[in-house]
């Protein structure tokens, strides 16, 4: 049993409000450029170092959760912070802000409300993609710091790196994380792992208590097996898009871009989509801020109208919610066995390598092309790491830069 008095910090904030949580996220959700990586680094920037809403060992365990659960990684990981801040009203607030903003641009270029061709400028979202490198920089550099410290965790983290870059996509991933924690298991397993700071979390912060938990995995996998046998039985068209999203958000491992052949197959093959459209919307998903999943909305919009975009928005991202909201009561017990712990110091060194190698590709890969890039990308990592400016003002001064460049 751990019992722990919280800091001051911590109780204050417990205190916050799911509207308060809306607000913060909501402000992530217009100013975070940059995809599924990016947006890691702006919530540890924006999380850990800034309001101290938990400690980097919390936050790297969140990740690496969230990038074992099937779904959009980083959406899930706000719902986690969201729910741990607020309860389930707070998971809910998160999504919501980070989701909105995008989610209404893609609903109007469904609608075709507004064109799409030159939406944003090629210079703004090469300036985006820059500020990008930055921000992912700045968290593998503070992460580095705090998760690997000793040359077993270096390694660690030099291993998962090389085997991601060897071998691109889920599996490498999850390889690298899974023989990190048995490497860590065998390392500090039988002493405990190096001590961390364990914080404490009320019973209803956390997903309330373990059965409301075990209650929403329940409803995850009825929704998976009912909602197929409900569109057959009533063939209604929103009926069909509910299951083919909710089945997409349930089953796609690695979120992003592994989305995109799954949604393809679903929703061209049976026309509900033209595939010129389908590309176009998921190259506009690119150029906007927050999730990439809110491309949903646009293929929703474009199947019929903003009803079935909001049906579609919500199916893609209701299994998130629901495995976050199930697993988190128990992981939050479950990260504090001794054993477990040691497992968790191996992933999440691991999770800085696994960073490491996206920083590389796709972020450099994408973003730095000439020299001005990478003086612009260096300009942008010493503002965020010893400067006073915000992120989210950072990033749009970058965007305007790349523009001028």
């Amino acid at each position: 049993m751990y019992r722990h008095s919280p800091p001051a910090d911590s109780i204050a904030m417990h205190s916050n409000s799911a509207w308060q949580v809306f607000a913060i996220f909501l402000r992530l959700g217009l100013t975070s450029f940059g995809g599924p990586v990016a947006h890691l680094g702006y919530f540890r920037q924006e999380f850990v170092a800034r309001r101290r809403w938990l400690d980097e060992a919390a936050y790297a365990d969140l990740v690496a959760l969230c990038q074992f659960l099937p779904g959009p990684a980083s959406s899930q990981l706000g719902m986690a912070l969201g729910l741990r801040q607020a309860g389930l009203a707070g998971a809910l607030a998160a999504w919501l802000g980070f989701t909105l903003p995008s989610a209404l641009v893609m609903t109007l270029l469904g609608l075709g409300l507004v064109a799409g061709q030159g939406l944003v400028p090629e210079g703004v979202l090469s300036g985006l993609k820059v500020a990008a490198v930055a921000v992912v920089a700045q968290a593998v550099w503070g992460m580095a710091r705090n998760l690997c410290r000793g040359w077993h965790r270096l390694l660690l983290m030099a291993f998962a790196c090389t085997l991601v870059l060897l071998q691109p996509g889920l599996a490498g991933q999850l390889g690298a994380m899974l023989l990190a924690a048995l490497a860590g298991l065998a390392l500090w397993g039988r002493r405990g792992a190096a001590p961390v700071s364990v914080q404490a979390v009320p019973a209803e912060s956390a997903g309330a208590r373990a059965a409301v938990g075990a209650f929403l995995l329940a409803v995850f996998a009825a929704l998976l097996v009912l909602l197929p046998l409900a569109a057959r039985s009533w063939p209604q068209p929103w009926l069909a898009l509910a299951d083919t999203f909710y089945r997409v958000g349930a089953l796609v491992f690695g979120g992003g871009h592994v989305v995109l052949p799954l949604l393809q197959a679903e929703v061209v093959a049976p026309g509900w989509v033209a595939l010129d459209d389908f590309l176009a919307g998921y190259g506009l998903a690119q150029a906007l801020p927050g999730p990439l999943f809110s491309f949903a909305a646009f293929l929703g919009a474009a199947a019929g109208g903003w009803p079935q975009a909001v049906v579609c928005l919500v199916a893609i991202f209701l299994p998130a919610f629901l495995l976050v909201a199930g697993v988190l009561p128990f992981w939050e017990r479950l990260r504090h066995n001794l054993r477990v712990r040691a497992a968790l110091s191996g992933v999440n060194a691991a999770v800085v390598g696994v960073l490491l190698a996206a920083l590389y590709d796709p972020v450099w890969t994408s973003a730095i092309h000439t020299p001005s890039d990478l003086l612009l990308a260096l300009a942008v990592f010493v503002e965020l790491m010893w400067g006073r400016m915000p992120p989210w003002l950072v990033v749009p001064l970058c965007g305007l830069m790349g523009l001028w460049l």
